[in-house]
């Protein structure tokens, strides 16, 4: 039985995002927190609170033990942006447009 966690509104890009994203797609989820426990991105440490987010939903609600479990999918979709501008010489103005993200992390046991 698949389980899946969200985070939307995350205040990085989702390009940034699919980076750290596609490192653990496919494995299993105490692998793919180890490895993004070495990244420095302030993305795979957003990415890496939806997976746990994940585990723990199938540990708390399906009674899965998260040894067993393996990331099916992370899906990473571009929010809304909200958008400033910026004050230039000669009375310009310069657009500043700060992305967000949505994340979805599902997992599984492996068969």
């Amino acid at each position: 039985m698949e389980v899946k966690a969200v985070a939307k509104y995350v205040g990085i890009s989702h390009r940034k995002l699919r980076l750290v994203a596609d490192a653990v797609k496919g494995r299993k989820v105490e692998d793919a927190l180890a490895t993004l426990q070495f990244y420095t991105t302030p993305s795979a440490r957003a990415v890496a609170k939806v997976i746990k987010s994940a585990a723990s939903n199938a540990e708390n609600n399906n009674q899965m033990a998260i040894s067993d479990l393996k990331i099916v999918g992370i899906f990473i979709d571009q929010g809304s942006t909200l958008k400033r501008s910026r004050p230039q010489a000669r009375g310009r103005v310069n657009p500043i447009l700060r992305r967000t993200s949505h994340i979805t992390a599902v997992v599984d046991t492996e068969e």
